[in-house]
């Protein structure tokens, strides 16, 4: 009922900035959670934000902590991750994903997006 569609990424040069955009389609996407993963080369995929429909529970990993902020714009059905002072190594492909619980964990996560590259060189 979900269907989840990622942009904004690209290629930046360290210490620079993006904002990726997750926008949501379906009737299920009110009260959904959100999050924002990624998975680098050779790596397991990680969970990077989440945050419910509300605001009221968010929560960022210690690698993005006090550089990534996610938000989210329910009117328009998109989530956001605003990426600052980025580092070579959050190079990755990052997902959006839905689901019905508040987790970081992505096998709570129903519906997911493909996936933007996100590439920081150094």
């Amino acid at each position: 009922q979900v269907q989840l569609v990622e942009s904004g990424g690209g290629l930046v040069q360290a210490g620079g900035s993006l904002r990726l955009a997750c926008a949501a389609s379906g009737r299920s996407f009110i009260g959904y959670t959100m999050a924002w993963f990624r998975q680098a080369p050779g790596k397991e995929r990680e969970p990077v934000t989440a945050i419910s429909w509300s605001g009221s529970y968010t929560a960022v990993a210690d690698s993005v902590k006090g550089r990534f902020t996610c938000f989210r714009d329910n009117a328009k059905n998109t989530m956001y991750l605003q990426m600052n002072s980025l580092k070579p190594e959050d190079t990755a492909v990052y997902f959006c994903a839905a689901g019905v619980s508040d987790s970081t964990h992505s096998g709570s996560y129903r519906y997911w997006g493909q996936g933007t590259q996100v590439t920081v060189s150094s």
